[in-house]
């Protein structure tokens, strides 16, 4: 496929510029045609340029867009109005450019002949796969406007996930962030100067205070390696990233890091409840089911658990049984799946462990702060501790000698 830049004016008379992938000029002036656009320029662009620019000058789309769309999509196809006018009136209506385009190309490629399912498959960079799956499960067993309604609600509930984790860390990043600053700060810029008027004096350092000297001068020297640091950090655990032996080592410490293994560990059983409830409630085999979620989950460990998990009820072993194996599914999730597979409500329990997990997120999002403050304390306590002893030292041994003279 080659990509294309484009300009055209759409049935309203508005100037649309933009960039879509064709496997020729004429395929991709049809298709253009068949979004309802009269087509003013179409010139051959480089796909790294074309994908660099469309993700830096593009509107982006919003989860609670894709959650709103969804949900009204879902109204209006249950009301009887068809797909292609939904998706018309919903494109209309909204206010982001980009959305908007979307939205009239599904519609175009719909009237040609295509799925819903398949023409959103086409832009997977702005719907979610879940969306996608979804979608396609709904079409194949005439639950469509259901699965929209199921997927809006499952978004829903993955947007408050993350709005819980990120209020989890913004008292943590903070504080590390201003403790920094602030270290930096009495190195390069006050440090200096009092240990300066000290040495004026004539007095004898301690090794405490040489130290701290040491510690200043390197930080004004080289203080443009501190970026340059972070950045090789950075770059080193990405290429950690790459090799699956060491992710999954990574993926094992983040789940036994303190504190921060409490959002990690929670986030994850959430996510996997959430995803089991949903892929279950649209009628997913659970063998299928375990292998979609074995997909999205970004943790090694869980994701190899989940395989085996999947591995072992393929042989005929039950969900409870086989997620026993596991230690990193707690006792309570083993004992509720237990209970759905006896009484066929495993949708219902795995609901319930959603809610539960997400309730435990939110607390620990809330206490955070207060489980967070006083080992900042601690820690800023010491190092200007450190910093004073470091002045106190010489000016005490110079009021010493001071005093016996």
């Amino acid at each position: 496929m080659t990509s294309f830049s484009y300009h055209a004016v759409d049935a309203a008379g508005r100037l649309i510029r933009g960039y879509i992938e064709a496997a020729s000029p004429e395929t991709a002036s049809q298709d253009l045609t068949a979004r309802g656009y009269y087509l003013l320029k179409l010139d051959k662009s480089s796909g790294v340029l074309a994908r660099l620019r469309r993700n830096l000058f593009r509107q982006r789309v919003k989860r609670a867009e894709i959650i709103e769309l969804a949900g009204n999509l879902s109204v209006m196809v249950g009301a009887g109005i068809p797909i292609t006018i939904s998706l018309g009136d919903l494109a209309e209506a909204t206010t982001n450019t980009t959305l908007q385009t979307t939205l009239t190309g599904i519609k175009q490629e719909i009237e040609q002949g295509s799925t819903f399912s398949d023409a959103i498959e086409r832009y997977d960079d702005i719907f979610p796969d879940i969306l996608i799956r979804l979608v396609r499960v709904g079409e194949e067993t005439g639950r469509f406007e259901k699965s929209l309604s199921d997927v809006a609600e499952h978004l829903q509930r993955m947007d408050d996930l993350a709005s819980s984790i990120k209020r989890a860390l913004i008292y943590p990043t903070f504080a590390i962030i201003a403790t920094g600053g602030a270290l930096i700060f009495w190195l390069v810029f006050v440090l200096p100067k009092i240990i300066g008027t000290i040495k004026g004096m004539g007095v004898k350092l301690p090794l405490l205070t040489r130290m701290l000297m040491a510690t200043s001068s390197y930080t004004q020297r080289y203080w443009y390696l501190l970026p340059i640091i972070a950045l090789c950090c950075w770059a080193l655990f990405k290429l950690l990233k790459r090799n699956e032996k060491a992710c999954y080592q990574i993926d094992r410490l983040k789940l036994k890091l303190p504190i921060y293994s409490l959002i990690e560990y929670n986030r994850l059983l959430a996510l996997f409840a959430e995803q089991m409830r949903i892929l279950i409630v649209a009628g997913l085999t659970v063998d299928r089911t375990l292998g979609i979620i074995a997909e999205v989950m970004r943790n090694l460990v869980f994701r190899h658990a989940i395989d085996s998990v999947r591995d072992d009820i393929t042989y005929g072993s039950t969900i409870a049984d086989a997620l026993k194996k596991h230690p990193v599914f707690p006792l309570l999730l083993v004992r509720m799946v237990g209970i759905g597979e006896t009484s066929g409500s495993l949708d219902d329990q795995f609901g319930f462990l959603s809610t539960h997990y997400l309730k435990k997120l939110d607390d620990i999002s809330d206490k955070l702060g207060k489980i967070i403050e006083p080992v900042v304390i601690a820690v800023i306590g010491i190092l200007f501790a450190i910093i004073i002893m470091g002045l106190l030292l010489p000016v005490y041994d110079l009021v010493s000698t001071v005093g016996r003279r």
